[in-house]
């Protein structure tokens, strides 16, 4: 693996522990409308990534198939669908603002079951930047440094704030502020991770990238879907979500398209 490649996929992962150290200095927990505000601004850089980043990119590499070009990135979107739906089954996790566990029953604390929620919607990302790392080490056209730089920096602006979304919470469950940070910290850890193994198995499997990517994008949805946009949506207030979503995803576009 590049150097380039290697800083690439450790960039998310500074943006998550820069937005857990927060929790340090910070008095109060993020009260609702900054929520919401974070959530959307998130929820709008994944989408635009998603798009430009991954599936236009997928297309793009498949063209030699003239107007059936899409059916690796719809087949390689439902496959992501399908993975992050099957892990929300397998994987016992309490989203931001709720009571109710999702996946099987256990009997882990809420705190564990807060940081595993999120931990699982950083897989995705992970993979993403991944795979468009992958895409450039293969000589691939369509993917440029720059792009995956865009992405890479995209995905670690958005995890600042959810760093923060993560520590401040379980600061406010009674964890001391060092555990919080950690906590905070160890939920983006799985991001180089899962980058790192997404780059190893794309380098045996070139020829499936489209599939790769967009089954990246697929995952990345599944999450925003699934889980943002009605954490940003709930209850009063759900218009400073949707501006804060348009933010993020015309600055994640505006990225891909000065970087790329």
């Amino acid at each position: 693996m590049s150097l380039d490649a290697l800083l690439g996929v450790t960039i998310p992962f500074i943006g998550t522990s820069a937005g857990a150290a927060c929790v340090l200095f910070m008095k109060k927990d993020l009260g609702t409308k900054v929520q919401k505000a974070l959530t959307g601004f998130a929820s709008g850089v994944m989408v635009a990534a998603s798009i430009w980043s991954l599936l236009v990119p997928a297309m793009e590499q498949s063209e030699g198939m003239g107007n059936l070009s899409f059916i690796p990135a719809l087949t390689g979107f439902w496959l992501g669908i399908a993975f992050l739906l099957l892990l929300d089954f397998c994987i016992p996790h309490l989203h931001l603002n709720s009571e109710e566990a999702e996946g099987p029953a256990t009997h882990l604390s809420k705190t564990t079951m807060m940081l595993l929620a999120v931990t699982l919607h950083n897989i995705p990302e992970g993979m993403a930047v991944g795979v468009v790392y992958a895409g450039y080490l293969s000589g691939s056209s369509e993917i440029t440094l720059g792009g995956a730089l865009a992405l890479a920096l995209g995905i670690a602006i958005q995890n600042f704030p959810e760093g923060a979304i993560v520590s401040m919470p379980l600061r406010a469950e009674g964890e001391s502020k060092g555990k919080a940070f950690l906590g905070g910290v160890l939920s983006g850890a799985v991001e180089p991770i899962a980058a790192i193994l997404t780059i190893m198995a794309a380098g045996l499997i070139i020829p499936a990238m489209p599939y790769l990517l967009s089954f990246a994008a697929g995952a990345m949805m599944y999450v925003v879907v699934e889980e943002l946009i009605p954490e940003m949506s709930a209850g009063e207030h759900s218009n400073i979500g949707v501006v804060m979503f348009a933010f993020g995803f015309t600055l994640m576009m505006a990225l891909d398209v000065a970087l790329g």
